[in-house]
């Protein structure tokens, strides 16, 4: 019951505070006056000055796409030349040196398409300057892209025989500067209040409180004693030959706190630490758990209620609300349910307690932190997948097979359930233009979305935007899982290693960025090909909505008659909520049957 009031408070928490803010995003972005512009507004004016921006051009869906590829792709080179050269750049304390080209092409791509895929240990691997002028930067701006492209969509379905949807310029310098930017400063002060780190100090030396002996492998020796006057090693009073004795631990710090707001907001997830948010200082408390965790969803189900306000019918909103609402309340209790179970494997026929209770956590505890437990941990798995965020607060690689198939799926559903920051509704919105087709076919009757008709361009658009996903993915999988090369990167054999191969080109064509622990991605193949597969998952469908957009701005409006298709009822909810399983997860059932299903039984049978 507990648990229950858990996952309740944390869902009305959520939605509690999408509805005020899905509000003041919608006037941000149609430009009306909000109680920051006495602020921002000086801000945005310098911008559109510095930039020699007319903030009344419109553009059309082409230049719309130009703008925005272009925009990315000259993001996406300073942040690959910056990685590569950070060894000779400055705020380098620690000199670690530039990435290779395959490991700076993934990370670069990564970021720059909102995946935030990480084939490294921050701490180890990346300066302070790419840290902060390379990610952070990007974190704002790949999702002000997104929030810009869903506004020019939302444009298509309003304007009427016009060829403008907007100006890219503008609605990513209000994005960055009236959303992004001030509600990251409030989650910095408020992360770092409670311990995240904020520094530029070189990495510290602590002295550990007692010794550790570790193996010639650099593994910590179980059962090991540790004579401090002698140096002698010893386990079960046997002496050990050839350990190393540690004494001292280096605890890695600098500008977490400013990136780790923006990369939850932004639904972006890199984690500033190796171990993202299960490190202690990357997330410490409980407190600084909630607001990270709130802010994984927090846009994206803002703009479901910024939609309704945009299109003049708060009820449309609602319905898309409601349908991704309905998949992650589902998916979250199946993942909590199979985590508070915990295996039978775990239960050992009834030796050990499993059943939660009193001063006892019970169920799958395995790679769960202890000070958030399993109803915070399965939370925060459902949602930064749901959120295409990506960070995470336990190992998902540890979770049961059906718990971990969770995760899982709502990446192969195309980051719709919610989704990440625009990307998210504006797919979600391609699936409706399928919904409203399908019921067309059934009735006979020309499909019509918002007043506008639906006719052939808008539908092959559509279906190569639900389509990309499942396509990137598979073909990304099939291809590692051919390769005998990939068998070195898995932690596991059998179904669950097929899981881990999935699971990581699921997370690339999801634009996520989360990975099942165990998998070591980090090779020029996998560095390659899921870099590949994030390009294609994130550009492709924004190209596609895009041209969508461009083409219903310039029809008419359609009338509203006794036989017009209702979008916005229970009816079209739970049609668009089926439309989205059938091409989602029935793409995707031999695949998951071989890896997470089949695990599944082998642990039953």
């Amino acid at each position: 019951m507990e648990s229950f009031i858990q996952y309740a408070v944390y869902l009305i928490i959520l939605v509690a505070l999408a509805i005020p803010l899905g509000a003041y995003i919608g006037k941000v972005m149609n430009g009306e006056k909000v109680f920051l512009s006495r602020i921002c507004g000086p801000c945005e004016k310098l911008i559109y000055k510095i930039m020699r921006i007319d903030s009344r051009e419109e553009m059309t869906a082409k230049r719309y796409i130009i703008s925005a590829v272009i925009f990315n792709a000259v993001g996406f080179l300073v942040l690959f030349l910056m990685l590569l050269l950070q060894g000779i750049l400055p705020l380098n304390p620690e000199h670690i040196p530039g990435n290779s080209c395959h490991l700076a092409f993934n990370t670069a791509v990564s970021f720059m398409t909102n995946t935030n895929w990480q084939a490294y240990s921050g701490e180890s691997a990346l300066s302070y300057l790419s840290q902060m002028m390379g990610l952070t930067v990007q974190n704002f701006v790949s999702a002000a892209t997104g929030i810009a492209v869903l506004f020019a969509v939302i444009r298509g379905f309003t304007r009427v025989k016009q060829n403008g949807i907007g100006n890219f310029w503008v609605d990513l310098t209000r994005s960055v500067v009236y959303i992004l930017l001030p509600i990251a400063i409030v989650g910095g002060i408020l992360i770092s209040s409670q311990g995240v780190v904020q520094n530029l100090k070189p990495y510290d030396e602590v002295q550990l409180l007692e010794p550790v002996a570790l193996d010639e492998n650099g593994e910590i020796i179980d059962g090991a004693i540790v004579n401090k006057e002698t140096g002698e090693v010893t386990v079960d009073g046997a002496p050990v030959q050839a350990a190393d004795i540690v004494t001292e631990q280096v605890v890695p710090l600098g500008p977490a706190a400013s990136q780790i707001s923006i990369k939850q907001l932004g639904t972006n997830g890199g984690g500033f630490f190796g171990l993202n948010s299960t490190h202690p200082f990357e997330n410490p408390t409980i407190f600084s758990n909630l607001i990270q965790m709130l802010f994984l969803l927090l846009i994206p189900v803002s703009l479901c209620f910024t939609f309704g306000r945009s299109v003049k019918d708060k009820r449309q909103g609602i319905a898309i609300f409601a349908a991704m609402f309905i998949m992650l309340t589902a998916a979250l209790a199946v993942c909590a349910v199979n985590e508070q179970k915990g295996t039978p494997q775990l239960a050992q026929n009834g030796a050990v307690a499993v059943d939660s209770t009193d001063g006892t956590a019970g169920g799958n505890m395995e790679g769960k932190e202890t000070r958030f437990g399993i109803a915070t941990s399965a939370t925060w798995a459902t949602w930064t997948t749901a959120a295409s965020n990506g960070s995470v607060n336990s190992m998902h690689d540890s979770y049961t097979p059906i718990g971990g198939l969770v995760p899982m799926l709502l990446m192969m559903l195309g980051e719709v359930v919610f989704g990440g920051v625009g990307c998210g509704l504006y797919g979600m919105l391609a699936f409706a233009i399928l919904a409203v087709f399908i019921a067309g076919l059934m009735v006979g009757r020309t499909p019509e979305y918002l007043g506008k008709k639906i006719e052939p361009f808008e539908m092959k658009m559509a279906v190569l935007c639900c389509l990309v996903t499942p396509i990137v993915i598979l073909v990304g999988s099939c291809i590692a899982a051919l390769l005998p090369s990939t068998a070195d990167s898995l932690n596991n054999a059998g179904a669950h290693g097929l899981s881990e191969v999935l699971y990581a080109y699921s997370s690339g064509g999801g634009n996520n960025g989360s990975a099942f622990a165990g998998f070591n991605a980090n090779t020029p193949f996998l560095n390659v090909s899921i870099g590949l597969v994030m390009l294609g998952a994130r550009f492709i469908p924004l190209v596609t909505m895009l041209l969508i957009a461009g083409s219903m701005a310039k029809k008419k409006k359609v009338a509203v008659t006794a036989g017009t298709l209702s979008t916005s009822n229970g009816m079209f909810v739970f049609l668009l909520i089926f439309v989205v399983l059938l091409v989602g997860a029935l793409s995707f059932f031999p695949a998951l049957s071989l890896g997470p299903i089949a695990e599944y039984f082998q642990m039953i049978g």
